[in-house]
């Protein structure tokens, strides 16, 4: 369960710590390297004193990790079941909320723009092919060759117009998908480890106060705060750090949105109301690029 991972490495995965890779082996190949005098031969005593201390580090790890898992899961099933307390942050939870809220409904926004870049490439791509077509009867067919030339004309002055509107459309569709899956993800991972850290100091805190009713427990009871205070502090770090993380989020999310509605909003109106200035103006005021009558533009499921 992805609620249960901390940002403590040790504790994430059991295939990490079961890793054969110590933690000052760079330090020490680098040591050897500027101290020619340190390479004596390893003999096998060494050799299996460092197996044995590798193989204790890692059950040692493991077992850290079973205990702190097995305590989470309890945790979480107890809260669920309303047989133990969870620490609430109103203020921050609801902040959390609309955020995710936020994300869904610009989501939305994102597929509904998609389909209409998709379906509006399609219907450039056929006013080129009619306009092709229109051109090529005019030259075939003398007594409608001005009426041929006339829509042909039209056609290209619509294919050009749509290709500008379409590189307003993958613009305004790539900065969406950057901010949906990029930048407001960037935070919620943030927001998932601080939900985990919550989790696991809550339950190392019902584990202190069910151990403060036992007068009998006094070596465990110190252990046990021991570990509370670590985890407190852990949650709380990661706290502050969502805390100011969704704050920038939010400044930056306005700042782009009001960029991209402005953009799409004088981009498509300009291209319904037939104002081919205004249309290249908008794309040059945002610095995209104005693709050539001539070119194809491709769609988004291409890029």
């Amino acid at each position: 369960m992805e609620i249960f991972k901390t940002s403590n490495s040790e504790r994430t995965s059991i295939h990490d710590m079961l890793k054969d890779i110590p933690a000052n082996e760079n330090k020490a190949l680098s040591s050897c390297k500027s101290s020619p005098a340190i390479l004596t031969p390893t003999t096998p005593i060494q050799n299996e004193d460092a197996t044995v201390l590798k193989a204790s580090s890692r059950i040692e790890n493991l077992k850290n990790w079973s205990i702190s898992t097995y305590k989470c899961t309890k945790q979480l099933m107890f809260e669920k079941l309303g047989k133990s307390s969870r620490t609430v942050d109103a203020e921050l939870e609801a902040q959390i909320e609309q955020l995710r809220d936020t994300q869904r409904k610009y989501l939305n926004i994102l597929r509904l723009a998609r389909g209409l870049t998709n379906h509006f490439y399609h219907v450039v791509q056929t006013q080129h092919a009619l306009g092709e077509a229109f051109s090529d009867l005019a030259q075939k067919s003398p007594e409608l060759q001005e009426e041929f030339l006339y829509n042909s004309e039209t056609q290209r002055n619509l294919t050009k117009n749509g290709e500008t509107l379409l590189g307003a459309l993958n613009f305004f569709t790539s900065s969406i998908h950057t901010l949906c899956n990029k930048t407001i993800e960037d935070t919620l991972q943030s927001v998932r480890q601080y939900e985990a850290a919550r989790i696991e100091y809550d339950a190392y805190r019902s584990d202190l106060e069910t151990l403060s009713n036992k007068p009998d427990n006094a070596v465990g009871l110190e252990d046990a705060q021991q570990e509370y205070e670590i985890h407190r502090q852990h949650f709380m770090k990661l706290r502050a750090e969502v805390a100011i993380k969704m704050k920038f989020l939010d400044e930056n999310r306005i700042k782009v949105m009001h960029k991209q509605l402005l953009l799409f909003h004088n981009a498509v109106s300009a291209y319904f109301s037939g104002n081919q200035t205004a249309l290249e103006a908008t794309l040059k005021q945002f610095n995209i690029k104005i693709k050539t009558p001539n070119s194809t533009f491709p769609s988004w499921l291409e890029q």
